[in-house]
């Protein structure tokens, strides 16, 4: 079974505008609602290519009964923790027709203790060889060792991980070797404490992630493409294909769930990280997570060159 991280959910509340004008009345155009949280979005996407996969993490109050009800409208399955006081946070999103994107953000609810607990003895009741993905930032008050945590168990119990996360939370789970981490580039350069921009530069950055126990890394460039380093030694650049980009909310996730998808369909490496990369493009051309079809057809346009060679 694939199991998603998601510790501080939101529900999405996208409003669109011709223009907003700050301290005025300003009436939006259009207006829809989705549930957010990174891995809340491989969740979807891979329930959009076929896979099936259980939500972990909080929620709370009616939003986070309105985040289940869409999660199972999508074909995921649900395990959170359900808190007995607070709220899940509700994200507004505002956007303008000439690109500009606004977002007020909330905190989430509080995370106690003894619900920090609950979800490490979830993640220690899952099974050897399932998979799980860990993504994105954490609220305030969760620990901030909390993936290395988890990563422990996952490594004891011989859980698979994927990490796609910032700085220490990331660099916490790399001596347990998770199977793929997925930076992007402004990430890679704060794990590594250094500004990466060559191709040279950010082969010699996976591979020093690579030493310290990652087996795959997949850094996002956004619309040039990605780098890969695989387990096998190999590097590859791939180059995005080209078309219009309407929202990269959730393309780092669409690639993660991809990889994973491939992955676990026994296809080559660098056909993984080639359908990942076809993936995050589809999610970017797109107002709305991508689909197999349209990952599909972006596949064969994403450029391939073996740096091995």
């Amino acid at each position: 079974m694939i199991y998603t991280l998601t510790i501080n959910p939101s529900l999405d509340y996208v409003m669109m505008f011709k223009s907003v004008t700050n301290g005025e009345l300003n009436r939006s155009s259009r207006e829809f609602d989705v549930a957010g949280g990174k891995g809340i979005n491989v969740s979807i996407v891979l329930s959009n290519i076929g896979k099936t996969s259980t939500c972990l993490g909080y929620i709370a109050g009616f939003v986070g009964q309105e985040i289940k009800n869409k999660l199972k409208a999508h074909g995921c399955f649900t395990d959170f923790i359900e808190l007995p006081d607070g709220c899940t946070r509700i994200n507004v999103k505002v956007k303008e027709v000439d690109g500009r994107e606004t977002e007020y953000n909330g905190n989430g609810p509080h995370i106690s203790e003894n619900n920090i607990q609950k979800l490490l003895d979830k993640i220690n009741a899952l099974q050897k060889d399932d998979l799980l993905v860990l993504s994105g930032s954490i609220p305030e008050d969760v620990p901030q060792n909390i993936y290395g945590q988890i990563a422990q168990i996952a490594s004891k119990k011989k859980i698979q991980l994927v990490v796609d996360a910032e700085k220490n939370l990331l660099s916490e789970t790399l001596s347990y070797k998770p199977l793929l981490i997925k930076p992007n580039l402004a990430e890679l350069n704060g794990i590594l404490g250094r500004n990466v921009k060559t191709t040279e530069d950010i082969v010699a950055g996976i591979d020093e992630l690579r030493e310290k126990g990652a087996q795959n890394v997949l850094v996002s460039m956004g619309g040039q493409g990605a780098l890969f380093g695989g387990s096998d030694g190999s590097h590859y650049r791939f180059e995005a294909p080209k078309g219009t980009v309407i929202n990269t909310v959730g393309s780092g996730d669409s690639m993660v769930a991809e990889f994973i998808s491939q992955y676990l369909d026994n296809k080559e490496l660098s056909v993984c990280a080639r359908y990942a990369v076809a993936a995050g493009s589809a999610g970017a051309f797109s107002e709305v997570l991508p689909e197999s079809d349209t990952i599909g057809r972006l596949y064969e346009a994403v450029k391939v060159q073996d740096l091995s060679k």
